[in-house]
């Protein structure tokens, strides 16, 4: 198989197949990125199957997050449960029939057997493998050789069961992934994985690769930790006689530390990323790129580019790395080239302590914009609005501006002179005012400017310089802040 190259002659199908067991983190979305963009790519099917067969972990609610999240991130599925399509049911609890249906032919045709080992029997066998670890476990055959009559007899009783896989024990088993190459496996190492769980149910493993033939799946993409189980999927395939699909593993994310990204260890969900003030557009963009590059040195892509550059190609097999630094330059680039109309609707909620009767909220947002890294940055830059806070007079010194203390009260004393005569408040009439002072008293711009910016916000940054602010604070205001900034270095005598 030629990396990154799709065969083309059936239509493009691919499946975003989350459980519904918590929150949307950032390998699901990825996984949900890399099918979409591969299906609308190629002009496909975007399908989207709830896979709630782990009744144990359901959690409630999590299917309307799983809905939310692909909305919110312009991720429009083609078929799915709340739409429907031509291969539903799309949530495998209500495909129960369909998947004991093909089991039991499995059985039939000896590529599967029941198995009745109790759960005492099953532990006291792992705890004989101990050596092997979790992982290493293997299921003895102990019921591979049941006679018939054993059989229906513990099925006319009701003795719980479930339907395992019959493995093959010599040879390999190989499969050609998009991103991997071609990988075999030797049968010897597979074990006879469970298919039908006791309540009737399909595992994971079971279920998908029946709904993945009927709902006429191509292209398979999911986590490379699913590279060793694959030939267990293909001999599924081979065991019904069903054409195999395409494969696209895909690398893992990890964080600096080279851990995998896990909500218990406090890594944020997509859901939480939102709440910390990130953009929706900022967050694909960046988890798109993680483990994908794009051809060229462009970064910054709209969902739309995407659907149109996107290469099974340019996927990495080396892990990704998960760096919050990158996506705050990502974000701030968003907000940046944001329409300023866009970006005021989204900095209004942050504004609820503003006096919006005598602050020009808009021109706060103008100024801001620029300045933020997230939208929960806003807040920090409102704190010179809503007050003057108590300040040490060592910020009005500037060494490079050569302003010292003396210098500042003599300059903001000019400075509540000439501003205290402006009758039309604007920026440009406080501009003309303060320029034209500089200009008689032969000073640097900075030595008036930052003794005003200094007085009026009583910060050593502030998102927006001294006749910015004083225009937003209006007159009163400002002229109060500059007296107080005066009294603070030693009085207007």
């Amino acid at each position: 198989m030629t990396k990154g190259v799709l065969e083309m002659n059936k239509r493009v199908r691919t499946r975003y197949a989350p459980s519904p067991t918590g929150y949307m983190h950032i390998g699901n979305l990825r996984t949900a990125l890399y099918e979409y963009l591969i299906a609308k790519k190629n002009k496909g099917d975007f399908v989207l199957r709830i896979e709630d067969t782990d009744q144990e972990r359901y959690v409630p609610g999590a299917v309307e997050v799983i809905y939310k999240t692909l909305k919110m991130a312009g991720l429009k599925h083609d078929e799915g449960p709340d739409i429907g399509g031509d291969y539903g049911p799309y949530v495998q609890s209500e495909r129960k029939n369909i998947y004991l249906e093909y089991a039991k032919k499995l059985v039939d045709k000896g590529e599967a057997y029941y198995c009745f080992c109790t759960k005492e029997r099953l532990s006291k066998l792992k705890e004989s493998q101990s050596q092997y670890g979790e992982e290493g476990f293997k299921y003895d055959r102990h019921c591979l050789h049941l006679k018939k009559e054993e059989i229906e007899k513990n099925l006319l009783e009701g003795v719980p069961y479930v339907i395992r896989q019959k493995m093959p024990t010599e040879g390999v088993t190989g499969f050609d992934d998009f991103v991997y190459g071609h990988i075999d496996i030797e049968n010897k190492e597979l074990d006879d994985q469970i298919l039908i769980k006791s309540d009737g149910l399909p595992t994971y493993n079971f279920a998908n690769v029946i709904d993945d033939h009927l709902m006429k799946i191509t292209h398979i993409v999911r986590g490379n930790e699913y590279l060793t189980s694959t030939p267990k999927y293909n001999l599924l395939y081979k065991a019904f006689g069903w054409e195999l699909p395409s494969y696209v593993h895909v690398p893992l994310i990890l964080k600096n530390s080279g851990q995998k990204l896990s909500k218990r260890a406090g890594d944020p969900s997509f859901e939480d990323l939102v709440e910390q003030g990130y953009l929706v557009e900022a967050i694909v963009n960046y988890v798109v790129l993680l483990g994908w590059s794009p051809k060229g040195n462009q970064e910054i892509f709209s969902l739309a580019e995407l659907e149109d550059v996107f290469d099974i190609s340019g996927i990495s097999k080396s892990p990704a790395i998960f760096d919050i630094n990158k996506l705050n330059w990502m974000n701030t680039e968003y907000i940046r080239m944001m329409d300023k109309d866009k970006f005021h609707e989204l900095a209004l909620p942050y504004y609820k302590n503003l006096d919006k009767s005598v602050l020009d909220i808009r021109r706060i947002s103008e100024l801001i914009q620029g300045r933020v890294e997230r939208l929960t940055d806003i807040p920090d830059k409102l704190t010179c609005f809503l007050l003057l806070p108590e300040y040490d007079n060592e910020i009005y010194v500037h060494k490079k501006m050569k302003t010292t203390l003396e210098m500042s009260r003599d300059n903001l004393k000019v400075a509540l002179k000439i501003l205290d005569k402006v009758d039309n408040w604007t920026e440009d009439a406080i501009h003309n005012a303060l320029f034209s002072a500089i200009q008689d008293m032969g000073i640097k711009n900075g030595q008036m400017l930052w003794p005003v910016r200094t007085a009026v916000t009583g910060l050593p940054a502030s998102p927006g310089g001294a006749i910015e602010i004083a225009y937003i604070l209006g007159k009163t205001e400002t002229l109060r802040r500059i007296r107080v900034g005066i009294e603070k270095l030693g009085g207007l005598n």
